[in-house]
């Protein structure tokens, strides 16, 4: 009795078995890496960004302060404290860290106002020098760094947890090598079965081309090269990204630094809605397995029947 109908059942389980395998593998690690793109470039990046704008905005405040309160005629001094509440309100809007990232910033804000209006004091009463220099010295207490709960100081351990939670998006860790392993390790037995497959199926209906698992084989390759390459090297634009954050941006290299990532993260979220189609091509991919063997297995069994 021949045993093609059982040999063709039991590779077409196995397709099966991998496909699903592979597919489900590759779902998990695909998002894995993508699911942290988008955050880190719409809301990591920017949030950290601004707090560089900040503290920048407030280092130059305290340079006109330095400079004579009274030889402010320009409104710098408030020019930079606005641009300082700008930047913090977009830092709170990014929401990088949470409830501890807004607590920091309301407190930040409101000490603000209170260096702000120890040094419009300090200008009012500048005809009294010894009143004048303890508010400034009062402001410079609020501003800091140096003293423990001051703007910088807050400012200092916000950039912190922010980048903590940039480097966290932008990791690679063990979890996800491993993922990416299984994922190449999967596809490379589902490739191979596949072939082996198609050459059974070559060996005992004589025909040279089998077309539904020639295409899954194509597919089979082109999905996982394609997801794989295009993971490198959103990997290695993150690793870039996270690596230009570490220390803080000089202020005239924020807004090249805030287009380049915009520029280079132009397409993190379609990249990323792609893990949406990976259940699809697992499922087109299992579909062509079924209709490139279960004819030939049908037809066994109708023989087997008569």
């Amino acid at each position: 009795m021949s045993t093609t109908g059982r040999d063709l059942t039991r590779r077409l389980r196995l397709l099966l078995a991998l496909g699903a395998a592979a597919t489900l593998v590759l779902f998990g690690a695909y998002r894995g890496v993508h699911d942290d793109t988008v955050p880190l470039a719409s809301s990591s990046a920017p949030g950290i960004l601004a707090v560089d704008t900040a503290t920048n905005a407030l280092k130059n405040a305290n340079k006109v302060v330095s400079g004579g309160v009274a030889n402010d005629t320009t409104g710098e001094f408030h020019t930079q404290i606005s641009v300082a509440h700008q930047s913090l309100a977009l830092a709170a809007s990014e929401n990088v860290t949470g409830f501890k990232d807004r607590h920091t910033l309301q407190t930040v804000t409101g000490l603000i106002a209170v260096y702000s209006g120890f040094v419009e004091r300090a200008g009012k009463v500048r005809d009294n020098s010894r009143l004048s220099t303890v508010y400034l010295h009062y402001a410079d207490k609020v501003l800091g760094p140096g003293t423990e709960g001051d703007i910088m100081s807050r400012l200092e351990e916000l950039r912190t947890d922010q980048v903590r939670e940039a480097k966290r998006q932008a990791s690679f860790p063990w979890q996800l090598r491993l993922g990416w392993s299984a994922v190449l390790v999967l596809y490379a037995a589902l490739c191979a079965a596949l072939v082996e497959a198609q050459w059974f199926a070559r060996r005992r209906f004589r025909h040279s081309v089998h077309p539904p698992l020639l295409a899954a084989t194509v597919l089979c390759v082109a999905g996982v090269v394609v997801l794989g390459c295009l993971t490198a090297d959103v990997c290695t634009t993150m690793t870039g990204i996270r690596n230009e954050l570490l220390t803080p941006v000089k202020a005239g290299r924020i807004p090249d630094f805030a287009t380049e990532v915009e520029d280079k993260m132009a397409n993190a979220g379609f990249w990323a809605s792609l893990s949406n189609w990976l259940l699809i091509e697992g499922a087109l991919l299992m579909a062509l397995m079924v209709a490139g063997l279960w004819p030939r297995i049908a037809e066994y069994r109708f023989r087997a029947a008569r």
